[in-house]
């Protein structure tokens, strides 16, 4: 892109720096929130750093492209089975809409904070750019541990947060979806309340249960995904097929365990996987099939007879190929990634490596395949759920799962072709492609 249009984009920074936080019957976030960006947040932004650096686009472009252009936060007042009055704190931040609708999940976690949903909306953005989907990128959460609420209490905590946010979030405007402990039921409480609010409105969010509205196909698409993506990596490296590697999967969640499933149908051997009850290893692989119905029969993942309990902290130190870390984000840093004993590590989670410990892998000669690209089935399907919803039409599931392919296999090529045209690492590739995608999108739709 030539340098005189980016400088017109400065005309804007004022404007997007200046207006990051609600006023218009929000609460203010001064007194609860307003410190610099770190941990995670700062973390998200050194990567995105040494792609700008490749691009040489001027400070204040790059000033403009990091910040978030709104960040909610609001107290969330409410009575409890036992007569309690609890005070949950939830947030809402919209990174940036220059290409599409805000789009982004929402997570029920005790550690969320405004410093994880800051970092995870700004990787929304690039993730929904890499995959040139046309959503921006934003990110929610409440403060709350939901293993601690009744089934009522959750519904109720979720109908207050619509209620709360629902001036900015809508169809065209801002598409929440599932996250961390929020699922399809989560959706479908969400759905129904704003439609009180304003009307029928299904594609207010994805991930809603297939027979209300959802997409064939979402469950598993950032697992299904996840596999196409190494199978698109594994390709262009030389390194044969899926079915000729073991595999280490850190988090048997939704991604994981359907990553795990895909794997095991296409021949790959997946020799160890963990989750927040421990880890288990068999060399000569798991039945991922029969695992999952062990687990979905009650029982934990360690309590599986097919394979060997071992200590969680060991997991990731597993001898293996290649490494899928699909839990919680900052796993792998400059304390452990010397002990990864892996060809090639695919970011399935949000987050998952620092830059510290990424430097150390790129010196290792280990290969990352970024997060943005990785984990981008689950937007692209949630994208599919949407237009779907628009159309009031729905697709079977053999056509998602192949829209998925391309898209994924289409985001693959690109990112590869920047790796090896700029020689730069795969992540700085993936975000160079985004950062030029949302940059173009801004200078043409113009700032006054």
């Amino acid at each position: 892109m030539a340098f005189v249009p980016i400088l017109g984009a400065l005309r804007r920074a004022g404007g997007v720096l200046g207006n990051n936080l609600l006023s218009n019957g929000f609460p203010s976030a001064s007194h609860a929130w307003a410190r610099a960006a770190s941990s995670h947040a700062e973390n998200t932004n050194k990567f995105l750093r040494e792609a700008l650096t490749v691009l040489d686009y001027p400070e204040k472009l790059q000033k403009l492209l990091l910040a978030a252009e709104r960040e909610v936060a609001v107290e969330l007042v409410m009575q409890m089975d036992n007569g309690e009055v609890e005070v949950f704190n939830a947030y809402r931040v919209q990174h940036n809409n220059a290409r599409g609708p805000y789009k982004g999940g929402l997570r029920y976690h005790p550690h969320v904070d405004i410093d994880d949903v800051r970092s995870l909306a700004s990787l929304m953005t690039w993730k929904t750019a890499v995959m040139d989907i046309p959503f921006g990128g934003a990110k929610g959460g409440i403060t709350v541990d939901p293993k601690k609420l009744s089934e009522r209490e959750l519904e109720k905590l979720t109908r207050k947060l619509v209620t709360a946010i629902k001036e900015v979030i809508g169809t065209y405007e801002d598409i929440p979806a599932p996250d961390m402990n929020t699922d399809g039921k989560v959706m479908a409480w969400f759905f129904d309340e704003y439609s009180k609010y304003k009307g029928f409105s299904p594609g207010v969010v994805t991930g809603k249960p297939v027979h209300l509205h959802g997409s064939l196909g979402r469950e598993a698409a950032t697992g299904r995904g996840t596999v196409f993506a190494i199978r698109e990596l594994l390709k262009a490296s030389g390194m044969g097929h899926v079915k000729d590697h073991t595999y280490v999967i850190q988090g048997f969640g939704n991604v994981g365990a359907w990553a795990g499933e895909i794997l095991h149908e296409m021949g790959g051997k997946v020799i160890a996987t963990s989750d927040v009850t421990g880890a288990i290893l068999n060399q000569a692989g798991i039945d991922i099939k029969a695992l999952r119905l062990h687990m979905a029969s009650g029982n934990t993942l360690v309590s599986f007879p097919g394979a060997e309990p071992v200590p969680s902290q060991d997991i990731l130190n597993t001898p293996c190929d290649v490494l899928i870390p699909a839990a919680i984000g900052g796993v792998i840093t400059e304390a452990n990634a010397n002990q990864l004993q892996c060809r090639v590590v695919i970011e399935a989670a949000n987050g998952p490596t620092t830059p510290e410990g990424d430097k150390i892998l790129r010196d290792r000669g280990i290969v990352v395949l970024p997060d943005i690209l990785t984990n981008g089935g689950g937007v692209t399907v949630s994208f599919f759920e949407w237009v779907q919803n628009l159309q009031n039409f729905k697709w079977e599931e053999d056509d998602v799962n192949r829209k998925l392919d391309r898209k994924m296999t289409e985001a693959f090529a690109g990112v590869w072709e920047c790796h090896k045209e700029k020689n730069v690492p795969l992540r700085t590739a993936a975000f160079i492609i985004a950062l030029q995608r949302v940059t173009r999108a801004e200078v043409h739709r113009g700032f006054d």
